[in-house]
């Protein structure tokens, strides 16, 4: 086994887990919530598209944003890498681990079988850092995993270039420069200006607050596009899996972008910055409260019109929360 000398680290999330850990690993000290929160990251949408079997929303970026966001907003640099060729991406995946790189890989998740079978879905944008090899398996370091795993050469190399919706298309990535010195204030209120922009002021009626409100008033007519009662139940228990299962961190990444908050309070010694976190937690609960909502009444098909509109209220009531936060959050950085 080639095996690179690589601390792992478990993560909320497994796009800003892989970054927080490979910039680590080249001598960035950085945390994830800063990585989450100087990228911008914290975000909603609500889509109807041919693309999705039903409507659904976000609760976070584009995948791959944060890589880019932080880039640009820090000055660190990533080698990126497709491949229309499984041979060709194995083959420099394989170079890098011999020279010593360890490299993130865009993968889709169901393949990652070291997780239990019951939590595997076929999502193509899940990210792990690969730190070794042998002739049979790769070495990954997977931050929704509670140690370093296996994976067989021949399950990495089809999970890189699965087809479908974001097709991997064999990705790579790692950091090829480091700037010696970050101004974090600058960053720091440059990504909140960012995250409070998209959340308040993007002209577009299914993105940030208008995306909640929007949610809020189309999720009462979800029973008459759904199937039947059990699609419905299916739905509308989802609402708990995106705002916890894959808006990792808690509450749709609410809890991930206080704690970024908090740290950059910390940092710059700015007691405005450390109530807003406190406040981002208070939206936090109440996202959690509308996701335990959602799975009680999904779990016992108690799905009538006055449960929805009651769902929909506590939507909206969360667009009401957001809206001012993130126009006082913008004032701040403005």
């Amino acid at each position: 086994m080639k095996e690179i000398n690589f601390e792992h680290k478990m993560g909320a999330h497994c796009e800003s887990g892989t970054i927080t850990s490979l910039l680590n690993h080249n001598g960035l000290g950085i945390t994830e919530p800063m990585v989450f929160g100087l990228a911008g990251n914290i975000f909603f949408g609500y889509f109807e598209s041919s693309n999705f079997p039903f409507p659904t929303f976000i609760v976070r970026n584009r995948p791959g944003s944060i890589r880019k966001n932080l880039a640009k907003n820090i000055g660190v640099k990533f080698y990126t890498k497709n491949f229309r060729s499984r041979e060709k991406g194995e083959k420099i995946l394989d170079e890098l681990i011999s020279n010593e790189i360890v490299t993130a890989a865009q993968v889709d998740f169901y393949y990652m079988d070291y997780m239990p079978e019951w939590q595997r879905a076929h999502i193509n944008v899940h990210f792990v850092n690969v730190i070794g090899r042998n002739e049979k398996d790769y070495m990954l370091s997977d931050s929704y995993y509670s140690k370093k795993s296996t994976l067989s050469v021949s399950k990495l190399t089809k999970a890189r270039f699965a087809g479908g919706f974001m097709a991997p298309k064999g990705f790579l990535f790692y950091p090829v420069f480091i700037p010696d010195e970050i101004d974090y204030e600058r960053a720091i209120f440059k990504g909140i200006k960012k995250a409070a922009y998209n959340m308040t002021k993007l002209p577009v009626p299914f993105v940030g607050v208008k995306g909640i409100r929007k949610f809020a008033r189309k999720v009462t007519d979800w029973p008459k596009i759904a199937r039947d009662i059990d699609h419905l139940s299916h739905e509308i228990m989802k609402i708990n899996i995106l705002l916890e299962d894959q808006g990792t961190g808690g509450a749709g990444f609410r809890y991930l972008y206080a704690t970024f908050l908090q740290q950059a309070a910390d940092k710059l010694n700015n007691d405005q910055l450390n109530g807003m976190s406190q406040r981002m937690m208070e939206i936090g609960d109440s996202w959690r409260n509308i996701s335990y909502f959602a799975a009680k009444i999904g779990k016992n098909r108690d799905l009538g019109p006055e449960r929805l509109k009651e769902l929909s209220e506590m939507i909206n009531d969360m667009a009401d929360q957001e809206l001012p936060f993130f126009q006082e959050l913008y004032k701040i950085v403005k």
